[in-house]
Formats: C-alpha cells, sequence, structure tokens
C-alpha cells in the first residue's frame, strides 16, 4: 500500500473533487466517520458543512484541510468492507481517529485506490500537526497495516508498478466521442487539484497531453478584458475543435481567480521537487548519450517525465516545459536554471556531440583536455545549430574547424 497525504487551504475544492467522481460514475462514498448522521441521509452541503465548522474554531490555520489517498496493488481486490477497516485503521493510527472523515472508492484507476478527506482542527479548537506526518506517523502505520491486512509490500518492485502508472486515470478527450462538458471536466478535476502548476502555460503543459486547453483569448477579446477563461478540446494536430466553454459553467468554478490562487499555493509547494528534477535531467546525460532533445526526452520518459518541446513554424526549438508525474509538479525549463533551458539542454547536447567526435578520432590529449573544453564551449556557441544538425552522423567525420583548432594548439605548444 502506498499513502500520499496532501493538505490545502479549501475542504470545497477537495469535496467537490470526490463528489464530481460520484457524479460521473467512477467513485463512490463509501463511508463518512463522526457525522451525526447516516452516510445515507448525508448530502453535500451537510458533509461540507461537518468541516466548515471545525475550521472555524481556527481561523490562524490557513492549511486546515487534508486529503488522502491509499492505493493498493493492481493484484488486490478487497471488499468494500475491508476497505473502509483498513481506512479505519490508517486514520487511528495517524492521529485523525477522533475527526470527521469521508472515504471515497475511486474506481477510475488501473489500481484500486481510497481518498479520505478530513480536517486537521479538532472540537477544541487545537490542530493536529501535519509536520512531518508522513515520515513519522504514516510511514510506520503504513507498514503496520500492510502486515494486519496481508496487503503487497509497497517496497521494491510492487511500489514502482504502483507509481509508475499512467500519470493520471483519464484517456485523452476526443471530440464526438463523449459530452464535451463532461469530457474536459474529468481531465480538470484531476490535473487541477493533484498537479502543481504556477502559470497558465504550465497548468496547459498537462492539460495539453489529455487534449484539452484553458484559453484566456486574445488581449483585444472580451474574454480577456473581462478576465474570463475558456476551456477547448485539441484535435490531434493540437488544434482547438468544437464549442470552447465558459470556466463558470463547470461544477467546481476553474475561473482564472481560482487558478491565481493555485498559482501562488503552488509555486512554494513545488519549489522542493526543483531538486529532484535537476537531478533527473542531470544524471540522464551522465548515463546516456544524449545528443538531441528529442534522445533526452525519450531517457526522461523512463523516470515518468514528460519534456515538452516548444518549437517555432521553422523547426527551432525556443522553450522546454517538464512535467514530472511523480511528484505532480510542472517547471519551464528556465525556472529550473538556464542549463535545463532550451538554450542550455541545446547546449549540452552539442558538447556531446563534439566529444563523441573527439573520441572517435582518439585526438584528445590529456595535457591540454582543459584547455579545449574551453574552446569546445566557445565553439558551441558559435555554432550550436551546425553541430546538433550532424548529430546523427557524428561518426563521419570531425568538423574542419574544430581540427583547426587543435592543429592551431599542437604548432603553439612546439614552438
Amino acid at each position: 500500500m502506498v499513502a500520499v497525504i496532501k493538505t490545502s487551504r479549501s475542504i470545497n475544492s477537495i469535496l467537490n473533487y470526490n463528489e464530481n467522481k460520484v457524479k460521473e460514475g467512477v467513485a463512490e462514498c463509501i463511508s463518512a466517520v463522526n457525522y451525526p448522521l447516516e452516510l445515507e441521509k448525508l448530502n453535500f452541503t451537510q458533509k461540507l458543512n461537518r468541516f466548515l465548522k471545525l475550521s472555524s474554531l481556527n481561523e490562524n490555520t490557513k492549511r486546515n484541510s487534508v486529503h488522502i489517498s491509499l492505493n493498493f496493488d493492481p493484484s488486490e481486490n478487497h471488499s468494500t468492507e475491508k476497505l473502509i477497516e483498513i481506512a479505519d485503521t490508517y486514520m487511528e493510527k495517524i492521529g485523525f481517529g477522533k475527526q470527521p472523515y469521508l472515504v471515497y472508492q475511486h474506481h477510475d484507476a488501473g489500481h484500486p485506490h481510497l481518498h479520505l478527506v478530513t480536517n486537521n482542527i479538532q472540537r477544541d479548537g487545537k490542530r493536529i500537526d501535519l509536520h512531518l506526518i508522513g515520515v513519522k506517523k504514516s510511514e510506520p502505520a503504513r507498514k503496520e497495516i500492510e502486515d494486519i491486512f496481508g496487503l503487497v509490500k509497497a517496497e521494491g518492485r510492487k511500489q514502482k508498478e504502483v507509481l509508475t502508472l499512467k500519470p493520471i486515470s483519464v484517456g485523452r478527450v476526443e471530440y464526438g466521442k463523449a459530452e464535451s462538458r463532461k469530457a474536459i471536466n474529468s481531465v480538470l478535476n484531476k490535473v487541477l487539484f493533484d498537479y502543481k502548476y504556477s502559470s497558465l502555460p504550465e497548468l496547459n503543459a498537462v492539460l495539453n497531453l489529455y487534449n484539452v486547453h484553458a484559453d484566456r483569448g486574445s488581449e483585444e477579446s472580451r474574454v480577456f478584458k473581462n478576465n474570463g477563461l475558456l476551456y477547448k478540446i485539441l484535435d490531434q494536430n493540437s488544434k482547438p475543435i468544437g464549442v470552447p466553454i465558459k470556466a463558470s459553467e463547470f461544477y467546481s468554478k476553474p475561473t482564472l481567480k481560482f487558478l491565481e490562487g493555485k498559482f501562488k499555493t503552488n509555486e512554494a509547494e513545488k519549489e522542493s521537487c526543483k531538486k529532484y528534477m535537476r537531478n533527473a535531467i542531470t544524471l540522464a546525460f551522465l548515463r546516456e548519450n544524449i545528443v538531441s532533445p528529442e534522445k533526452l526526452s525519450k531517457v526522461l520518459e523512463g523516470e515518468s517525465i514528460h519534456m515538452i518541446l516548444r518549437k517555432s513554424s521553422e523547426g527551432q526549438l525556443y522553450g522546454i516545459t517538464y512535467v514530472d508525474h511523480k511528484t505532480r509538479s510542472v517547471f519551464n525549463g528556465s525556472c529550473l536554471g538556464k542549463e535545463f533551458s532550451a538554450k542550455g539542454i541545446q547546449e549540452s547536447c552539442a558538447l556531446n556531440i563534439l566529444a563523441l567526435e573527439r573520441k572517435h578520432q582518439n585526438s584528445i590529449s590529456t595535457n591540454s583536455e582543459n584547455f579545449r573544453d574551453l574552446e569546445s564551449r566557445d565553439y558551441v556557441k558559435e555554432n550550436l545549430a551546425d553541430i546538433l544538425l550532424r548529430g546523427e552522423r557524428i561518426d563521419d567525420y570531425i568538423s574542419k574547424k574544430f581540427k583547426r583548432i587543435k592543429n592551431k594548439r599542437r604548432v603553439r605548444r612546439d614552438i
């Protein structure tokens, strides 16, 4: 079992996400704990108000909403009663046994999983400390529960299988195959609340993977001037198709104002994920002969990182966006550092091409290697396009200009 804990400022959005899944027929609420009424008698407002009343007891706590997912191995098929018992045991062990919480069973992924919705403000107004709750309480609880209920253990191969399932549990939207609003809504409900993005382009980097696009319109349009937002379906050529739908027409109201709030929250939350992303890219260059951004993209796919290459109509690469489906974080390349931007990646690829050329010719001198590396970098900056274009034929020859640079150094040493 794998447990993932997320906190939020809005219990409304968390509850809406799960209730929308119920409406779509891909989830069901199977338990309501510490509520005054039985589950069958609870409506949405009553579920929400129970949490809001607790939140009002401590208004100084901003992040008072907790959203937990318990993920099981694809081979497991537990009864509803057993899932409820697992959820109750888990909540008791992490200190939330006396809190009101809702348990949702979702059926929209390749593995069985539960979503638990709760609040960390207690009846006396004190908050349950969430700092390091994953390490201090969740991990020990998870391991105990695996033994108690005979679950497949998360360590090793099985954990990797769970974590590398589909990035999100919905497929690409295909215009005409389903009602447009419902199809877009399925993607929005997952992406908006699960991924950490800090700008509209970063959000679209994920949405576009599923043929959905959020559009403010042109600066002269009424939509843009009124701070509106439209959601569109994209065809196989990434062109809008069908009638756009206003953000306000969706139940969860994913308007521009809503997104701007998410941008600020996500900016801080994804800061801790930057190091992981940088390391993944750096290790890819160390382990593989990366001679093109396309090759890097293919290598990173194995790490569940989707690399989006933005090119001009002439085919020139001008931007890169990275979508990490493990940490659910989205980064524009330049935000990670100049070496991870489009220009930085191309220069690294070009240097690899030159290194392979030199290795093929067996003409590197150990004594002057550092000096020639500097020469190589200057040469790369001046001849970047030419080097990348010959990346596929690096075994055929070494450039005459680079040979002249090396020969010039030999002459100077002889003197």
